[in-house]
C-alpha cells in the first residue's frame, strides 16, 4: 500500500488530461496525449481494485468517520447523473468520485503503516515540484504554442486550465511549506524547492481567485500556527486582495470580470427548475444555452462558482451530502488535532489548510482536479496525519 497510495499522488498532475476522454468541449490544451490519459486513469482503476481488496483484509472497525457521507455524497452523485440531461457526460468523474473515496479511505487506514507516510510525502513532493517547474519553464518557452495563445501566456502545464494549476497549487504549497519547516535531511530540501517553483508557478497562473484561495491558506496556517494569529492573517488577506486588485485584468483578454455575473445568474435560474436533484453531472452547459441572457457568454462550461455548480448539477441532495461531509470533516479534524502530537498536528493544520484555500477559490471558480481528484483524497490525509501514528519527522531521524 505504500508504493500504492504514493503512485496515486504521483498521477495527480495528470488528471486535468482525463476531461478530454470525454464528449466536453473544454477551453484548453491537454498536453498529455488520449493514450496517456487513458493509460494513466487504467492505471488508477487498477490501484483502485488493489486498494479496496487491501481494505477489505485489513479492515478496522470505526476507522473511516467520514465513509457514511461520502458514500451519500457518491449516491447523490449518481442519483442525479442518472436524473440528468446526459448521463454518459457524468460517468467518467462519477467514477473518478469513487476512486477519490477509495483513496480517502486507504490513506486513513494505511498512512500510519511502515514507510508509507515517507512514500506519500515524497511523492507528492517530487511530482508537484516538477509539474510547478515544468508549467513554469512552458511559459518562458512559450511551448506548447497553442496553449500559451490560449491561455494569454497565463501558466498551466498539464493542467488544460490555469485555474486547474492554481487549485492543484493551493493544496500542494501549504503541505510543502509544512514539510519544509518541520522536516530534515534530504526531504527538507525537497521541500523547500518544491515550494519555490510553485510559489512562482502560483504566481503566473494570474488566477485571482487561485491567489485569494491560497491567500486564505495562508492566514489560516498563520492564524493556527502562529502567535500572531488574527493579525497576521488579516495582514495576507489584505496583501493578497492588493495583488488582484494591482493586476486586475492581467493576462485575460477578454476580461471575464463581468461575464460571470450573468453565468451566476443563469446557474440560479438551472437551481429553480431542477432544485432537488440538478441536472446531473457534467450538464450545466446543455442548460446554460437554453436559460442564459441574451448578451451573456455563448457558452460557459461551469458556473464559475464551486458551490453554484454543485447545486445545480446536484441539486439538493447533493447539497445536503457535501454539507454533511464537511461539518463530519471538521468536527473529526478538530477533535484528532487536540488530541495529536505537535509534529503531527503541524502536517495536518497544513494539509486542511489546503482545504481551506480552495474553498475560498471556489466561491468564483470551479475547479475539476480538486472536486474530484483531490478533494476527497485530501480530507483523508489530513485525518491520517493528525492521528499522530506516523510523524514524518520521527520518519527522517
Amino acid at each position: 500500500m505504500p508504493a500504492a497510495l504514493a503512485a496515486i499522488y504521483a498521477l495527480s498532475p495528470a488528471f486535468p488530461s482525463f476531461i478530454a476522454l470525454t464528449a466536453v468541449e473544454f477551453p484548453g490544451v491537454s498536453v498529455i496525449p488520449r493514450p496517456a490519459a487513458l493509460a494513466a486513469i487504467g492505471f488508477c482503476g487498477l490501484l483502485a481494485i488493489y486498494a479496496i481488496a487491501m481494505l477489505l483484509r485489513y479492515r478496522q472497525a470505526g476507522s473511516q468517520p467520514l465513509l457514511l457521507p461520502l458514500l451519500c455524497m457518491l449516491g447523490a452523485g449518481v442519483l442525479a447523473d442518472v436524473l440528468g440531461f446526459d448521463p454518459r457526460a457524468g460517468l467518467l468523474f462519477t467514477a473518478i468520485g469513487a476512486m477519490g473515496i477509495v483513496w480517502h479511505c486507504s490513506t486513513v487506514r494505511f498512512y500510519s503503516d511502515a514507510g508509507a507516510a515517507l512514500a506519500i510525502f515524497w511523492s507528492y513532493l517530487l511530482t508537484g515540484g516538477i509539474a510547478s517547474a515544468a508549467a513554469v519553464v512552458m511559459v518562458v518557452t512559450r511551448w506548447p504554442a497553442a496553449q500559451y495563445a490560449l491561455q494569454h501566456g497565463r501558466a498551466t502545464g498539464t493542467f488544460v486550465l490555469p485555474g486547474e494549476l492554481a487549485g492543484y497549487l493551493i493544496i500542494f504549497l501549504p503541505v510543502a511549506y509544512v514539510l519544509a519547516r518541520g522536516t530534515s535531511g534530504a526531504l527538507r530540501a525537497t521541500a523547500w524547492s518544491a515550494l519555490a517553483a510553485g510559489l512562482v508557478a502560483l504566481a503566473l497562473t494570474y488566477s485571482r481567485a487561485g491567489w485569494m484561495g491560497f491567500a486564505a491558506a495562508a492566514a489560516f496556517l498563520l492564524a493556527v500556527r502562529t502567535r500572531y494569529g488574527a493579525r497576521a492573517a488579516a495582514a495576507v488577506v489584505a496583501a493578497g486582495a492588493i495583488a488582484v486588485l494591482a493586476l486586475f485584468n492581467a493576462h485575460h483578454d477578454p476580461s471575464e470580470d463581468y461575464t460571470r455575473l450573468s453565468i451566476w445568474q443563469a446557474a440560479v435560474q438551472i437551481i429553480d427548475r431542477f432544485p432537488l436533484t440538478g441536472v446531473g453531472p457534467f450538464n450545466f452547459s446543455h442548460l446554460y444555452a437554453v436559460v442564459r441572457a441574451p448578451d451573456a457568454d455563448p457558452t460557459a462550461f461551469h458556473a464559475h462558482s464551486l458551490y453554484l455548480t454543485f447545486f445545480a448539477e446536484f441539486g439538493l441532495a447533493g447539497v445536503a451530502a457535501v454539507a454533511w461531509t464537511m461539518w463530519r470533516f471538521a468536527s473529526e479534524l478538530r477533535r484528532r488535532v487536540a488530541e495529536a502530537p505537535p509534529a503531527a498536528a503541524a502536517i495536518a493544520l497544513g494539509v486542511a489548510a489546503g482545504l481551506v484555500g480552495v474553498a475560498v477559490q471556489g466561491l468564483i471558480d470551479t475547479v475539476t482536479v480538486v472536486i474530484f481528484g483531490m478533494w476527497i483524497p485530501t480530507m483523508g490525509l489530513a485525518l491520517a496525519a493528525a492521528r499522530g501514528d506516523a510523524g514524518v519527522s520521527e520518519g527522517e531521524a
